[in-house]
């Protein structure tokens, strides 16, 4: 067989990063385990979605049985594939090898990787604040918590301006353009935005902490392109300041923020709504939204649940896996997820909607939304998010969310805006691929 073909040489910046993943892997096929390990390399590739590989001593073997089929990738190198016997019917050429990869990736000798889309490839981690609690996630996730937060922590660029990079950066289509829109669900989420402005006004006063924000979304922003935050004071105060943010991308107006920020004082009174009597987190099912480092357990799985009605409402409890530096960044962390449920708890009492027809056959969308923080918060904590939806119609729907500790102290309010309108034109009759974010 000839010599394969290297293509390093011609895509300089061309990336594939061998990232250790910090907890296990595991493949199942049911509830049979055909691979698991603690030592597992998740592998990201330029303009190609992740792969988790294993040890090939974490295999069993026993299931699988080799086959002639060869693929070639002129990045890593040429590939032996197995087909999984053990099934009815059998998994063809379902894990594959670089038996001799270039040396550009010499680390995935002696590893292996399964289709996620044929098998259910999962990662595995534990929380430091909970030793021996498992989170376990769907392979491939959208991204960590700390993928997030380098979103969310948008940097200086000169005076009143902040950007906030592609993600990935660079962004899919880089090296083979054919492939910029492959990536499902490129809109921002505007809880992202409404985090974003809260850090660059924090950045631009820092004596003061943010206390309100309140934003609309005028245009959807993209992860494959940078972003920029422009921050103007409209009155600075010692007691209280006034800042105005705008998003732009390519130069055109996403979103307007109004931020008000507060040099603090001592408690004149002190009084706070009472939390709703809930399950804890450990009574409600896990609800994978494919970021790692983040747990959320929704009361009665009623975000994913399409069964059955229930009330306007949805009760989450989120929590962390590590505590970022500075607490605004555990604010716009608070706030990034602050517009997830309220399209889910409007849609929840209407027999035959629900949250899985967002962005297939109805148009749902974040327009305005308002965050007030109330007290310092932990987000490495169990946080509860209760977000009735208390009006749905006109295509438009209203949602007002309390952010409680399990301790039960509140510590941040919200109302949220929403569209819930038909498509003229539903986006897979335009080709596009709306599943869901992070």
């Amino acid at each position: 067989m000839a010599a394969v073909e290297s293509a390093w040489g011609r895509f300089p910046g061309y990336r594939v990063d061998l990232v250790p993943w910090r907890g296990r892997g595991r493949v199942r096929l049911g509830d049979r385990v055909l691979a698991e390990s603690d030592a597992c390399l998740i592998v990201q590739e330029s303009d190609h979605a992740a792969q988790l590989y294993f040890p090939e001593a974490s295999v069993a073997f026993e299931h699988f049985e080799a086959t002639d089929h060869h693929t070639i990738c002129p990045f890593k190198g040429e590939a032996d594939y197995w087909t999984l016997a053990a099934s009815d019917p059998p998994l063809e050429n379902v894990v594959w090898a670089y038996r001799k990869p270039f040396q550009e990736v010499a680390g995935l000798a002696g590893y292996v990787a399964f289709y996620c889309d044929r098998l259910e490839v999962e990662l595995v981690e534990a929380f430091p604040s909970d030793p021996g609690h498992d989170v376990v996630y769907r392979f491939p996730p959208w991204g960590d918590a700390a993928d997030l937060l380098r979103l969310l922590d948008v940097a200086p660029v000169g005076e009143g301006r902040f950007a906030s990079p592609p993600y990935p950066d660079p962004p899919l289509g880089t090296f083979f353009p054919q492939l910029r829109n492959a990536q499902p669900r490129l809109v921002i989420e505007g809880g992202q935005l409404l985090g974003e402005a809260i850090v660059a006004a924090s950045k631009s006063i820092p004596g003061q902490r943010v206390v309100s924000a309140s934003m609309i979304f005028s245009r959807a922003a993209r992860f494959d392109a940078p972003h920029e935050i422009r921050v103007e004071a409209l009155r600075r105060g010692r007691g209280f300041s006034t800042l105005e943010t705008r998003t732009l991308q390519a130069d055109k107006l996403c979103s307007v923020g109004i931020v008000l920020l507060d040099a603090g004082a001592p408690d004149a009174i002190r009084g706070a709504a009472q939390p709703p009597d809930v399950p804890p987190p450990e009574d409600c099912p896990h609800l994978d939204m494919g970021v790692t480092g983040r747990e959320f357990r929704t009361v009665d799985d009623a975000y994913r649940r399409q069964d059955e009605t229930g009330p306007a409402e949805i009760f989450t409890w989120t929590r962390f896996r590590d505590a970022p530096a500075h607490g605004f960044l555990h604010a716009a962390l608070l706030a990034q997820s602050t517009t997830h449920w309220t399209v889910a708890a409007a849609m929840r009492p209407h027999e035959g909607v629900s949250e899985a027809q967002a962005h297939v056959t109805l148009s749902t969308g974040i327009l305005a939304t308002t965050i007030a923080f109330h007290d310092e918060v932990d987000v490495t904590e169990w946080l509860l998010y209760a977000n009735p939806a208390i009006y749905a119609g006109r295509g438009l729907a209203q949602g007002e969310g309390r952010v409680f500790t399990r301790g039960g102290r509140l510590v941040a309010s919200y109302t949220v805006q929403a569209m819930i309108r038909e498509f003229r034109t539903p986006p897979g009759a335009l080709g596009k691929d709306y599943t869901d974010a992070m």
